[in-house]
């Protein structure tokens, strides 16, 4: 290097120096990760803002800026405000020295090789960011010759070593089987006393998974150096220390006396570009010590280590997920109830599900007509094909056989792209068709050909289609009359009710309120995480005496608006709001029968819905819940008809 004319900031590194920094008067030098700083370090162990150099009565001074892990002036913590650097001065910012000289020609020279003991720092003998094993061995020897030697160790050994454990841990079952294998193939193939697996939880913490002594009387473990855990998982690279006992600045922070290692090696467990955890091994036996040779093999086993943790992690992820979605469906598909006709209903389905045959599902709106058809589809021989909903009721009469059957691109307006069918969809497993009833004649007679077997075509298509589905249908009115006034086809019907199942409404069987109502509790409270604790018997009383013209979907609403806003530890009687609407309807009310009286239907529209407001005193969104439409229809709707509230 040549002299210059100012003071400077050098690097210094293990092999000599690296970048230069001019120090100009008036220019405050700041160090740190944020790209703010004129000296960025890209170093997990430096603060933001980590320090400062400036100018100040004539002399160049250091200052930290109370950062987290401090800064190091010739090997000590710098404890003062500012430090008036001179020219020699070194200081430690992270993991990156700096050194003060007035002119390039004061910088000291370093000697050839690190002498093997210091008295200040930790004697860090190697870093190693790759490993031999796993890049391919020249083929230099002759066949039938000496396997290679590289220093003490036997590279054909070492080869074997790991090619055994590579199969014990892609064998391993279980997080605790593979930190075993793993420890014991280290202790194996290493001269080292004390092994141990660290995995990195949230927020850098490390956790003990496993740990191993060659004295099985020894079960205690202490963690080695803190200096060097930081290191690792701040490079990335395994390192291997030796003399970590004459470590003054270890043996202060960290009471490394009583461990009395004498070298050590710590290599980081890595997949992708995630640390999953680290590898931790150390010699006690002053006869004994850990080798470069060693850190490449420990290097070669904490990849293995890494792939196989990642995949092992990947597989218990997807099988929770597997088990949770189980449990979601078998939760949805049960039948809750204890009532005969809940019994006669799951007696029904025991066997008619392991047959291919039409089931019809009667009941009024929000009996659980659904669960029905789940159960049937689940307990069946095809579940594990798909189950497809499709409610007749809620799609126009132009679109119900696209939704059906399909259609091809360009059949219709609005038909960009082809669309493949919910029968086509189901293949192999079960639809189920809710409010059969609402069908209209044109697509019942297309659909009556499908349920006897025959194949359809697309809309729009002339390619035969044939699948194999089960057919599960539900309505909630009354066929017969439909048959009579030609709303329904009489084949359609026939074919339809191969089986049929009558879901009785909920009033009808009380004894299950109580069951539903502690199912629902449990589900919205686990959902919610609401802290409440249960029911009261009042409040279970009020539900069973209430004769639930909704059934089991408005239950199912007053458990849930119950858990939502109840403030207590129990929902008590008052937290159940029940509507006044009579079952199946409204009826006229007892003695002589109400007069007829010939109204449009948007005037008898219009006051149920005053009357329904007036009910709740004007809360929307309880009305809303009673007509069973949305806010914001019910808000259309006032505004439409004009409603206001009278004034008291």
């Amino acid at each position: 290097m040549t002299a210059g004319s100012g003071p400077y900031l050098v690097t210094r590194r293990e092999d000599g120096y690296g970048d230069v920094y001019p120090l100009q008067t008036g220019q405050r030098i700041t160090l740190g990760r944020a790209n703010s700083n004129r000296i960025i370090l890209k170093d997990e162990l430096c603060s933001r803002e980590h320090a400062e150099v400036h100018f100040a009565e004539g002399r160049w001074c250091l200052r930290d800026l109370k950062s987290l892990n401090g800064t190091r002036i010739n090997g000590e913590p710098l404890l003062e405000i500012d430090w008036e650097l001179s020219p020699g001065d070194e200081f430690q910012v992270g993991k990156t020295r700096f050194v003060y000289v007035d002119s390039l020609d004061e910088l000291p020279n370093l000697p050839v090789a690190e002498p093997q003991d210091q008295e200040e720092g930790l004697s860090i003998k190697k870093r190693l960011g790759q490993t031999r094993f796993m890049t391919p061995v020249p083929d230099d020897n002759p066949p039938g010759g000496e396997g290679t030697v590289v220093g003490r160790r036997n590279l054909s050994r070492d080869l074997s070593l790991l090619y055994r454990l590579a199969l014990d841990m892609g064998s391993a079952t279980s997080p605790e089987e593979l930190a075993r294998t793993v420890l014991d193939g280290l202790l194996e193939a290493v001269p080292a006393e004390v092994g141990a697996l660290l995995t990195l939880k949230e927020g850098r913490e490390l956790e003990v998974t496993a740990h191993r002594h060659r004295d099985p009387s020894i079960k205690i473990y202490n963690r080695v150096s803190e200096f060097v855990t930081n290191e690792v998982l701040a490079s990335r690279e395994a390192i291997l220390a030796e003399d970590v006992a004459r470590d003054r600045y270890l043996r202060n922070r960290e009471s490394l006396t009583h461990l009395g290692a004498t070298s050590l090696i710590c290599a980081p467990v890595i997949f992708g570009t995630k640390i999953l955890g680290l590898i931790h091994l150390y010699c006690t036996d002053p006869h004994k010590a850990l080798g470069a040779e060693d850190l490449e093999f420990t290097m070669a086993v904490a990849k293995q280590l890494g792939a196989v943790s990642h995949q092992m992690q990947r597989q218990e992820s997807l099988s929770y997920e597997n088990r949770a979605l189980r449990d979601q469906l078998h939760v949805e598909s049960e039948l809750i109830g204890a009532s005969e006709a809940i019994k006669s209903i799951e007696e029904k389905v025991g066997r008619v599900a392991g047959t291919n045959a039409t089931v019809l599902i009667r009941g009024e709106s929000g009996v659980g007509k659904e669960l029905v058809a789940r159960a049937l589809h689940y307990s069946s021989a095809r579940k594990e094909g798909p189950f497809i909903c499709l409610n007749c009721a809620a799609i126009t009469e132009t679109l119900l056989e696209s939704e059906l059957f399909g259609h091809e691109k360009g059949a219709f307006t609005g038909a960009t792209d082809k669309k493949i069918g919910k029968f086509e969809a189901a293949h192999q497993g079960t639809i189920f068709l809710d409010e059969i009833g609402e069908m209209a004649v044109n697509t019942q007679s297309k659909l009556l050909r499908v349920l006897e077997g025959h194949p359809f075509e697309r809309v729009g298509g002339s390619t035969q289609i044939k699948v194999d589905v089960r057919v599960v249908a539900a309505t909630n009115q009354p066929l017969e009359k439909n048959l009579q006034e030609g709303k329904f086809r009489r084949d359609l019907y026939y074919r339809l009710q191969v089986v049929e199942i009558t879901v009785p409404p909920l009033r009808e069987r009380g004894d299950d309120v109580p069951l539903l109502a502690d199912h629902f509790f449990k589900r919205f409270i686990r959902e919610t995480g609401r802290r409440i604790r249960g029911l009261t018997p009042a409040a279970l009383r009020k539900m069973e005496q209430y004769h639930w013209p909704g059934n089991v979907r408005e239950l199912r609403n007053v458990v849930e608006r119950a858990v939502a806003l109840g403030r207590g530890p129990f929902l008590d009687a008052e937290d159940i709001w029940l509507s006044s609407l009579p079952a199946g309807g409204p009826v006229a009310a007892a003695g002589e029968p109400e007069a007829y009286e010939p109204l449009p239907l948007e005037e008898i529209e219009k006051r149920y819905i005053l009357r329904t407001l007036d009910h709740t005193e004007w809360n929307k969104s309880q009305a809303a819940t009673i007509l069973e439409i949305e806010r914001s229809t019910l808000d259309r709707k006032i505004k439409g008809y004009n409603l206001k509230r009278e004034e008291d």
